[in-house]
């Protein structure tokens, strides 16, 4: 795709904006979304952090066993921080044995080590093994969900509260499919190593064998997790992620009437954004998109560009009626640190406004000294 970015330097009095913001002013022709059998969906593009299509994205609902998500983000997070061990053997309390619903089937007298218990929580969907990693790592399933609320807030999870660490029924828990999305998003980028344990189709504890309830694992080898869930109020519920290519989807499917019909809408989110849907990838990270001019710096210019990928999904055919510019904020003073905002990337198609993207210094400029303030100072005055 051949992109033109002139630099436009105008003063840009700007908010903060988030990472993509939308216009109304563009006309791009959408396909029409799918008709789907549940409460709330969406179903995000990965790599751009766009939602494709959505229905009550942001209205809250039981998350059911969804809450798990949360518990082992904590647990890969304590892994990583070594305040838990994958062979360290865990205590399991009379409460996290006689945990209501889903099992593993732990005991108090069976030494069960944190990796089994991984397991059992991700693959078997057991609350007992919920439970007993909450009670290593907060002390209590109460400590341990006011970290949950914690981390949900640091993720910007502005519709979530949780109660407990597996999803089971409680008057104050909720979440949205909205909210799930950035959670599953936080989990697959921050902790790859352990993701990989969202597509095992069976695990074996105990003597008994259970099988992942993600029916998706069996239909379609592109996917590669995430979670299921399902309580009366809840209704069943299921979160996908699928990888084809360099493309990933998530799937947020909440409220469906059965067992087969999360796995068929689910699936049928994931086709229709694969088949209809392109990733264009507009800039490589630490890419140099443009150099800025700097007032009272050691140096006069600065790269600006952006620490990650960029990406849009567009409806296929659409890359090439991308046009980018670059607006500096401008006078740019120094000093100026690597990531911070200094300009705005606004894309347009067919010459219509689409979306803007701040733009950060990929490079840190120090102050001049004392003379070389003084000179920009006085040029300053007179531009």
């Amino acid at each position: 795709m051949n992109l033109s970015v002139p630099i436009v330097r105008t003063l840009l009095i700007a908010a903060a904006l988030l990472s993509f913001s939308f216009s109304a002013t563009a006309q791009i022709p959408m396909p029409s979304s799918p008709a789907i059998e549940a409460r709330a969906w969406l179903l995000l593009d990965v790599n751009s952090g766009q939602v494709l299509t959505s229905h009550n994205a942001a209205e809250r609902f039981e998350p059911a066993s969804l809450t798990k998500l949360m518990t082992a983000y904590l647990a890969f997070g304590a892994l990583k921080q070594k305040s838990l061990k994958p062979d360290q053997v865990i205590p399991v309390s009379t409460k996290a044995w006689k945990a209501e619903g889903s099992r593993m089937f732990i005991e108090p007298k069976k030494p069960v080590t944190v990796d089994e218990l991984l397991r059992g929580m991700i693959i078997q969907s057991g609350n007992d093994a919920s439970v007993a990693l909450a009670e290593a790592i907060g002390g209590s399933e109460e400590v341990f969900a006011q970290m949950m609320n914690r981390e949900a807030k640091r993720l910007g999870m502005a519709n979530t509260n949780f109660t407990n660490a597996t999803g089971l029924t409680s008057a104050q828990l909720h979440s949205t499919a909205q909210d799930l999305s950035l959670l599953v998003v936080a989990l697959i980028r921050d902790y790859p190593e352990h993701y990989a344990l969202y597509s095992q189709k069976e695990y074996r504890y105990n003597n008994i064998t259970q099988a992942n309830r993600n029916r998706l694992l069996w239909l379609d080898p592109t996917v590669d997790g995430v979670k299921t869930g399902y309580t009366e109020n809840a209704g069943y519920c299921l979160i996908t992620s699928a990888r084809r290519g360099d493309r990933r989807l998530v799937s947020v499917v909440l409220g469906t009437a059965s067992e087969a019909a999360r796995a068929t809408e689910s699936q049928k989110l994931l086709n229709w954004g694969f088949q209809f849907y392109d990733s264009v990838k507009l800039y490589t990270r630490n890419q140099t998109v443009t150099q800025l001019r700097v007032w009272k710096g050691g140096s006069d210019m600065v790269k600006a560009g952006f620490t990650d990928d960029l990406f849009v999904a567009l409806p296929k055919g659409q890359g090439d009626r991308i046009k980018a510019t670059v607006e500096s904020q401008q006078p740019l003073l120094a000093p100026i640190a690597p990531g911070q905002r200094v300009a705005t990337l606004k894309l347009e198609i067919d010459g219509k406004p689409w979306r803007e993207v701040p733009v950060v210094a990929l490079e840190p400029v120090a102050v001049a000294g004392i003379f070389g303030r003084a000179w920009d100072s006085l040029r300053l005055m007179f531009k």
